[in-house]
């Protein structure tokens, strides 16, 4: 199994396009095909369905549900959902000791005390 796992994360190896059987494309470029691929044959895209572990497996519409309950990325996903899971029940959240930093600024005051004239758009003023 390992074996193929590596296989499957190879960039190099040759998919085939399940729009046009006559494609073969690397998998790095496989996603960016997929689209490509999509919008020239709408046909074919109508009969297919995404699965929603991994949006390169386009599988047909009639067998979405069986695919999706066998999907191999599943197993990742809900790995990933208990993980978060048991990481929600240890984490407890610590109360924030930041303070502000002191400041003497006071930017209402500098600004009354400003004996410049403002600037106003479109008129000259010269000293």
């Amino acid at each position: 199994m390992e074996d193929t796992y590596i296989d499957s994360l190879d960039p190099e190896k040759l998919l085939q396009c399940p729009y046009d059987k006559n494609h073969q494309i690397r998998a790095c470029r496989f996603p960016y095909h997929l689209i490509k691929c999509r919008k020239n044959h709408p046909d074919v895209a109508n009969k297919l369905a995404t699965c929603p572990f991994n949006a390169r497996h386009q599988v047909p519409r009639a067998e979405i549900s069986h695919h999706i309950s066998s999907c191999d990325d599943k197993s990742c996903i809900e790995q990933d959902v208990v993980n978060q899971t048991r990481n929600l029940g240890q984490e407890t959240l610590a109360e924030s000791t930041w303070q502000c930093p002191p400041c003497d600024e006071d930017w209402d005051k500098d600004l009354w005390e400003q004996t410049s004239t403002p600037f106003v758009w479109g008129t000259a003023s010269f000293c």
